[in-house]
């Protein structure tokens, strides 16, 4: 019980940055498709995307107010997400599986999100569900892409450091 306790938090952080990897990119694909719009508002929607896709209504103003405000324009990009994210879905289905597994760790049911993201063209079903070791690899090495994270550096002793 102490390893998953330390094990759940660790997995969330790395959902995290897959989140915000998706965050990222999805910012830049609307930036480019909604060229009349100022990049607060790309960033708004980008983020209230991101949160549909992982389940997470908007509780804080003024993401409140804005998801509900422009609920259709989020609606029709969610449509879309797909193909926006067409490259991070790999890292998008073990997140959002990894993410259910949490939930679940902790009672709660996150079925509905990993169905809506299977809708949206996102969830890769024939993909196995990722081991912890392997989808906090495969987070190290996307976030360093990304410049999210700093890759681990040898020290001078010839240790590796985290």
């Amino acid at each position: 019980m102490a390893f998953e306790s330390k094990l759940i938090p660790i997995l969330r952080e790395g959902v995290e940055i897959v989140k915000m990897i998706s965050f990222k990119k999805l910012k830049e694909t609307l930036t480019t498709k909604h060229p009349e719009h100022e990049a607060a508002f790309i960033a708004k929607l980008a983020g209230a995307l991101i949160n549909t896709v992982f389940g997470v209504p908007p509780q804080e103003e003024p993401f409140a107010a804005f998801a509900r405000n422009h609920a259709d324009l989020i609606a029709q990009e969610q449509g879309k997400i797909g193909e926006m994210l067409e490259e991070l879905r790999i890292p998008l289905t073990d997140a959002l599986r990894i993410q259910s597994l949490c939930d679940h760790q902790e009672g709660a049911d996150s079925t509905a999100t990993l169905q809506q993201a299977q809708d949206l063209g996102i969830l890769l079903v024939e993909r196995d569900l990722p081991m912890p070791h392997s989808f906090i690899e495969l987070v190290r090495r996307l976030g360093s892409g990304f410049g999210l994270l700093v890759p681990p550096q040898p020290d001078p002793d010839g240790a590796t450091t985290h």
